[in-house]
């Protein structure tokens, strides 16, 4: 039998304690990093997730250019009212922020020489998921043919993809953001 000195063991135990922290603490850091990168990944590789710019309600009408979207996912707005469905004019900057603020999704479309049969799937989309806190309207203020937006939430399309859109619908719609 022999014997081990103090000292010796007492290293051995140190080290070994040691050697422990550290895989602890790499366990740690990874899952750290790891939940961070989850948080900023948006949940759909095509869905851009803004900064809010707040939900302040003012008394004069707001410049375009002062949102960081367009269409607008978030910011200063006039509380203007409309009724969800179909629309055949453009909204307002304001009207589609006070429906993103009260939990809508917007469907908008970007077509100056027409695109009727993408219209029509619009509007089977809007119909198949039916209206409630859903928009759907025309907006040329953007660079896109297709979008669908809430609150800090920006899809951008060169084609109508049913099953994107849907999904987003299912995972935004009814979000409030009002007090």
């Amino acid at each position: 039998m022999s014997i081990v000195p103090y000292q010796s063991a007492h290293s051995a135990r140190r080290n070994k304690l040691l050697l422990l922290a550290f895989v602890i603490l790499v366990i740690v850091v990874s899952s750290t990093a790891l939940a961070v990168a989850a948080l900023l990944t948006p949940e759909n590789n095509d869905v851009r997730i803004l900064p809010d710019m707040g939900r302040r309600h003012v008394g004069v009408q707001v410049a375009s250019d002062v949102y960081l979207s367009q269409p607008p996912t978030s910011g200063p707005h006039i509380a203007e009212e409309v009724a969800w469905g179909e629309h055949m004019a453009t909204l307002s900057d304001s009207a589609q922020l006070h429906a993103l603020e009260r939990g809508g999704v917007i469907l908008h479309f970007n077509c100056p020489d027409g695109c009727p049969e993408d219209v029509e799937a619009l509007r089977g989309i809007l119909n198949d998921a039916g209206t409630d806190r859903l928009l759907l309207h025309p907006y040329t203020n953007m660079d896109d043919r297709f979008a669908v937006t809430a609150w800090t939430r920006l899809l951008a399309l060169d084609e109508v993809d049913r099953d994107l859109i849907v999904d987003f619908i299912e995972d935004y719609r009814g979000i409030v953001r009002e007090d």
